[in-house]
């Protein structure tokens, strides 16, 4: 009877312990996928900007290599 008390009264501080550090788990856990969904926001703005960037380049790219009507006649 005794012993059984024991494991009873022994039990409650385990369990709280074990609760309190699956919450602390949980709580890093969304932090991280909250930080990762951040970061993959960031790189897919980033992959826009780059994007548009490479496109203004290529458009003033072909500006500059279309030849203009005045260089025919400059030769």
């Amino acid at each position: 009877m005794v012993f059984g008390i024991v494991a009873v009264v022994m039990c409650v501080p385990i369990t709280a312990i074990v609760t309190e550090h699956k919450r602390k788990i949980a709580k890093i856990t969304l932090e991280l996928t909250r930080e990762q969904i951040e970061l993959e926001q960031l790189k897919q703005q980033n992959f826009v900007i780059e994007t548009e960037k490479m496109k203004l380049e290529l458009e003033k790219m072909k500006l500059d290599f279309t030849p203009n009507p005045n260089d025919i006649m400059k030769i």
